[in-house]
């Protein structure tokens, strides 16, 4: 391995360690670039399959692209499609930051008419674009799924996510301060924010312009990260091709983060055996709160845990947070304090996404926490269902379906049911060519759960799965589908036995 690929060695976590003085700038995002191009300038800071950045050839770059902004008169806000590619769209992004205005990263993906729709909805802040700007000033934008039929728009300050890179170090030690590997798009909040997280520290982050599972584990084969962001499906492949080409077990890679859906905990050995010196990490976090609690990865826990709140984090389970607290196993809205929360929505269409009461947020999902303070999470509070008398969060029993060999992909629907208030109805797609009988999974669900959340009825869905623009599935265009079909006459789902 090159010494311009080398990673940076675990010296740099010293001079970024938790609780000690760190100068001004690294209260800023893009701050600390200018520290590492004149401390590191020939060091690796960015690369992917095309192109490699030194710290001085980024943060050059990215002043140019300020100074550009600055020239066209940009407005305070610059709307990003998301189609420059990974490393040319970080430098565009850190190119509008830099310039003191907030980058809203869009997706590449888009139709037309949602582009133009979230263009027209951008806030217009008064003032000149970098006027007057400080660590609480907003820097970026992102997007997630809305109950509108645009994508949701969450704004965020410098200092929120300065505040995730500092606890970051604190609770998982010096391995977050090496190299990252973000194998997915930018416009994916997690691995912009597992971008940035390697610039920030000056440990430097890979990207690919494409995830491909052969290129990451040859890239962490040589040594290149220690540190890898992804998500569940990426580490699916991963382990997947690891085991069709017998690859021996990785050694270099010493972090593990995952997020951006549900880890699938019977799969924890086999990517222990992958990367047998790495500590494996789920968090558990929101687009608006940032992270929220996290747990070193056990297939042995309960399937609900999402670990304890993170070091710089307060939690209270009850319906409003100056109220009393639940009792211990007693679920409620789950509400967050931190440094770490967004600024607003913006549409105001979306402003009752979230709750908040004075230092509190609430994104409306339902949890509760065990005598030893971890956390539970139940699901979302508008997905709860009530049968036969008793609530019923469908995260739960999907989580269950989705650990069945034979299922791919599940959602849980209620139908109304005079009897029962909601009828059970699970949607499902295959793992391949491997289907079970609907008798089957039902045992399948009775040997973990209560019987009054084993579904009734059962549904093959065989389009393409529905999904968000973040990748997750999109229940409501399922419910939707599912109330809209005559038993049999859909082309999109069938019933199965």
């Amino acid at each position: 391995m090159s010494a311009a690929l080398a990673p940076a060695p675990h010296a740099l976590a010293r001079q970024l360690r938790p609780g000690g003085p760190l100068p001004a700038l690294f209260d800023w995002v893009h701050g600390p670039l200018a520290h590492w191009a004149r401390t590191r300038p020939d060091a690796l800071a960015s690369a992917n399959e095309r192109q490699r950045l030194s710290f001085a050839e980024l943060h050059a770059r990215v002043q140019a692209r300020a100074r550009r902004l600055d020239a066209e008169g940009a407005p305070a806000t610059v709307l990003l499609g998301g189609d420059a590619g990974t490393l040319d769209g970080l430098v565009d992004f850190l190119g509008v930051i830099a310039s003191g205005r907030c980058a809203a990263m869009g997706d590449a993906q888009w139709p037309a008419v949602v582009a133009q729709a979230v263009a027209e909805r951008l806030p217009v802040p008064a003032g000149a674009p970098g006027q007057g700007a400080t660590p609480l000033s907003p820097f970026y934008i992102g997007f997630t799924s809305g109950s509108t039929g645009l994508p949701k728009g969450f704004m965020r300050h410098h200092r929120s996510w300065a505040e995730s890179f500092r606890v970051s170090l604190r609770d998982f030690g010096p391995a977050a301060a090496t190299r990252v590997l973000a194998p997915g798009r930018m416009s994916h909040s997690l691995f912009l924010f597992g971008a940035l997280l390697g610039l920030w520290t000056g440990a430097g982050a890979l990207l690919q312009e494409r995830f491909s599972a052969p290129r990451a584990l040859a890239t962490l084969q040589a040594g290149a990260a220690p540190l890898l962001v992804a998500v569940p499906s990426q580490l699916v492949l991963m382990l997947q091709y690891a085991e069709r080409r017998r690859l021996a077990p990785i050694a270099g890679v010493e972090l593990v983060l995952i997020s951006g859906a549900r880890w699938l905990r019977e799969r924890t050995p086999a990517l222990r055996r992958l990367f047998p010196r790495a500590r494996i990490v789920e968090f558990y976090g929101a687009s608006e709160a940032s992270y929220i609690a996290w747990m070193d990865a056990d297939p042995a826990a309960p399937a609900q845990a999402v670990g304890r709140a993170f070091s710089n984090v307060d939690l209270h389970i009850g319906e409003h947070p100056e109220a009393p607290a639940l009792p211990a196993g007693q679920p409620g809205l789950i509400w967050v304090r931190s440094p770490m929360l967004f600024m607003d929505y913006v549409n105001q269409a979306d402003a009752t996404a979230a709750l908040r009461v004075g230092d509190w947020l609430s994104v409306r999902d339902m949890g509760h926490l065990d005598a030893s303070g971890l956390l539970h999470l139940c699901g979302r509070e508008n997905r709860m269902l009530v049968t036969q008398g008793k609530n019923l969060f469908p995260e739960e029993v999907e989580q269950r379906l989705l650990a069945h060999p034979a299922v791919a992909q599940a959602s849980l629907q209620g139908a109304f049911d005079e009897l029962r208030g909601s009828s059970v109805h699970a949607v499902l797609q295959w793992q391949g060519d491997a289907p079970a009988g609907a008798q089957q999974l039902a045992a399948w669900c009775r040997e973990a759960l209560e019987p009054f959340k084993t579904p009734r009825h059962w549904w093959l869905w065989k389009g393409d799965w529905p999904q968000t623009a973040s990748g997750k599935t999109d229940h409501g265009a399922i419910a939707r589908a599912l109330a809209d079909t005559p038993v049999g006459a859909s082309p999109l789902l069938e019933p199965w036995p």
